[in-house]
This record gives structure tokens, sequence and C-alpha cells, in this order.
């Protein structure tokens, strides 16, 4: 199969997602499972409490002191208040000195947001599973971490607002690796059966008759 044929069939499987992210502005570190599963929870979140959860998830190499204020306002466009928008900058200068990169960013669209969640939770929720020296690749990491910020950040939200949400996940790293491992895993399956054993079956097959 050509590269061309294997880049239509994959577009065509991811194509859907795209089309139905409302919640992800930008991204170009994350898995599609994981971009998957922060829809989800942000439709839920949007539903049950009003209130809009978006990500910015970018390998943009920041300097040290950018404003990510500023930043944020090239998606008000595309963003519905109430809101509160989560952004993700692994590669971020944090200080030309020291060589360390990674921020994080949650801006609220008023005060009045801002008082549904605690910045230090959700922020850590995202920083220690990045900082855990373990043998996790920083891509799966910064997943992860993504993931679970979003979730703590939606759970609190929703507990603000007095109601529960059943799409989030347990605040724990094993558990959250575990889930993107099936969801990885089953992905390489489904292409390995569609690309390469699906059709030497049939060849075999169809070269005995």
């Amino acid at each position: 199969m050509s590269k061309v044929q294997v880049r239509a069939t994959l577009l065509a499987l991811l194509l859907p997602l795209l089309l139905n992210a409302t919640h992800i502005l930008h991204e170009n570190i994350l898995k599609p499972q994981a971009s998957e599963m922060i829809e989800e929870m942000g439709k839920e979140l949007s539903e049950k409490t009003g209130i809009n959860a978006y990500v910015v998830a970018t390998n943009e190499s920041f300097p040290e002191r950018y404003n990510f204020v500023e930043y944020s306002k090239k998606y008000e466009s595309n963003m519905s208040k109430p809101y509160v928008l989560f952004i993700f900058a692994p590669y971020a200068v944090i200080t030309e000195e020291s060589g360390q990169k990674g921020r994080i960013a949650f801006i609220a669209s008023s005060n009045e947001v801002k008082k549904l969640y605690d910045y230090d939770d959700v922020r850590d929720a995202a920083i220690d599973i990045v900082a855990v020296k373990d043998k996790n690749s920083d891509e799966d990491k910064h997943n992860i971490g993504v993931v679970q910020s979003y979730s703590t950040l939606a759970d609190q939200i929703a507990a603000s607002k007095g109601v529960k949400m059943t799409t989030t996940i347990p605040d724990e790293t094993g558990y959250i690796i575990t889930i993107l491992k099936v969801f990885v895993y089953s992905g390489a399956i489904f292409v390995f059966w569609i690309f390469l054993l699906r059709p030497l079956i049939k060849r075999i097959r169809y070269g005995k008759q």
C-alpha cells in the first residue's frame, strides 16, 4: 500500500475526532487517544455546569517570561464564556540561566470562574506526572499530564457547581498510564490488521483459488 493511501486511511480514521474537537483549540503534542478523553470530559463539563474548559497543548519554545494572557487572546474568538483556558507548554523557557523548560497556565474568563478550582492543585496534577523519573517517554508523560490535569480541573469545577463528573479519571498516575497504553496498543493492533494482516490473508486466500 502506498504512503498516500496510508495517510488517506489514517486521516479518514481521525477525521471524526478532528471535526468534533471543540475543547482543544491547538495541539501538536497530544495523541488521538488523549485528545478523545479530553473532548469527552469537556463535553460533559459544559453540559452539566455551563463552564467551558479549553486546551492549548503546544511544543512551541516560548521565551522567558512570555505573557500567556496576551497569547490567549488569539483564541478568544474560538472560546465561549464562561471558560477556563489550560495552556500546556513543556518546551517554554522558564529561565535562560537555568535552562529549565516547561510552563503551565490556567486563564479564567472571570474571577467568578477562577474561584471554582484550585490553581495549584490542577497545575500540580500535570507537574507531578511530568517531573517523575521513570521509563515513560517525555511524549507519554506530556499526554498523561495534560489528561490528568484537565480531569482534575473538570472535577473541581463540577464539585463547585454541586454536580459529579462521570468521564473524569482517578488522580493515580499508574491508572492513567494503563489506560493510555490500552488505547495505544489497541490502535496499533487495529492498524496492523488493516494494513498488514488482512491484506496478507486475502492474498493467501485468493492466491490459492
